[in-house]
């Protein structure tokens, strides 16, 4: 047994020619209908003759390409005028007439190509029809033609709004396809940025002490025990991040806790860097992106503090508040002088980024006497 909620699902599936088919066979049986008999299209006042058998293949002339209408318009459209016009001219009038307007709905909503091409040969091909049924003895006059005509052109009109719409919609969404395509790809940029930046940045700071404890085996080994775990985590966050832009992976992101932010200010303490690290409260069950946007706050700031102020005393002090969490990062000046790989100020610049979407405050600022301190204040109020 089909549920009834899914037959308009199972409707929708079919060909439309086969979704069309109805429509055709209800005008092919109508003119059969004695109600309906006498019910049909008339242009002039022409005598309606009875049905006969070339009346029958008018019926069929008319109704049946309706099939095709949504397929191939410009067929339909001109197999449904021919059988129109000989309608009128031998006088049945058959409610199939109805087909018509149909026709040239549908043609101004789906047909492609020719638009303009179709439009004056069918305006032209009317001119002769309204000829030959005057010639015919029809009284209709110059205003009754011209208001039929009005009538058919007005049936393309709507088919033609419909389509200008149609296509509003398919640009409207492609654009908001392409927007949320440029804000992802933007978002992982962002979070590649963060996450690698810091990992191999203390591994080169790492790797460039190690060169110096070759006469301390012990100190060594712990250096590069601290380069390969530096090196696991990287390789954790980077398949977290690709795994997020596998869409049959479903994996969720992970939200760094406060856990992870002491995890963070160790592993830049192993990485040679003097961290004092201080925090006050506890993080809301709602902070959510905020609670995100502290952590990569001071992964960043740890971060240039390893570049550009390596040995130098740095504080990191972070405060949960009920409505917002306040994170403030300085050194105390230049301390030893290492290679490490150089900024290119992006990381600041996506981190004023986070922080504004959220509506907060943030600043980076150089010291008098020399080092820097990074400050934010992020919105913690129902940003999950």
């Amino acid at each position: 047994m089909i549920e009834l909620g899914r037959v308009p699902d199972l409707w929708r599936r079919l060909d439309v020619t086969v979704r069309d088919l109805p429509l055709a066979l209800l005008l092919a049986l109508a003119p059969l209908m004695p109600a309906l008999s006498s019910k049909g299209t008339q242009v002039g006042d022409l005598p309606t003759r009875p049905m006969d058998a070339l009346a029958l293949g008018v019926v069929v002339l008319q109704s049946l390409p309706l099939v095709l209408r949504r397929r191939l318009p410009l067929v339909c459209l001109t197999l449904v005028s021919i059988g129109f016009a000989i309608d009128q001219l031998r006088g049945y009038h058959t409610v199939s007439g109805t087909a018509l307007p149909i026709a040239l709905f549908t043609a101004g909503s789906y047909l492609e190509r020719y638009r303009r091409t179709t439009v004056v040969l069918v305006s032209a091909a009317y001119v002769p029809l309204a000829f030959g049924l005057d010639r015919s003895g029809s009284g209709e006059g110059v205003a009754g033609f011209v208001t039929f005509y009005l009538v058919l052109a007005f049936a393309w009109g709507i088919g033609a709004w419909m389509r200008l719409t149609r296509q509003a919609e398919v640009e409207r969404r492609r654009q908001i396809a392409e927007t949320t395509l440029i804000t992802e790809r933007t978002r992982v940029a962002r979070e590649l940025h963060d996450v690698v930046t810091h990992h191999v940045t203390a591994m080169v700071v790492q790797a460039e002490a190690a060169r110096y404890l070759t006469a301390a085996p012990d100190r060594l080994e712990q250096t590069l025990t601290a380069i390969t775990d530096t090196g696991r985590s990287a390789i954790s966050d980077l398949r977290q991040l690709l795994d997020l832009l596998n869409p049959e992976h479903g994996a969720e992101p992970r939200i760094p806790s406060a856990g992870d932010l002491k995890v963070l200010v160790e592993q830049t303490r192993r990485a040679g860097q003097p961290v004092e690290f201080t925090e006050e409260g506890e993080a809301a069950a709602t902070a959510g992106s905020a609670e995100v946007t502290a952590y990569r706050v001071v992964q960043e700031a740890l971060t240039n503090a390893l570049k550009h102020a390596r040995g130098s005393r740095t504080t990191v002090d972070v405060r949960y508040g009920e409505r917002e969490i306040t994170v403030e990062i300085g050194t105390e000046g230049p301390g030893a002088r290492t290679v490490s790989p150089g900024g290119s100020g992006r990381g600041l610049v996506g981190l004023r980024e986070r922080v504004g979407l959220l509506g907060g405050e943030f600043s980076a600022e150089r010291r008098d006497g020399g080092g820097f301190v990074v400050r934010a204040r992020i919105p913690a109020g129902g940003t999950s």
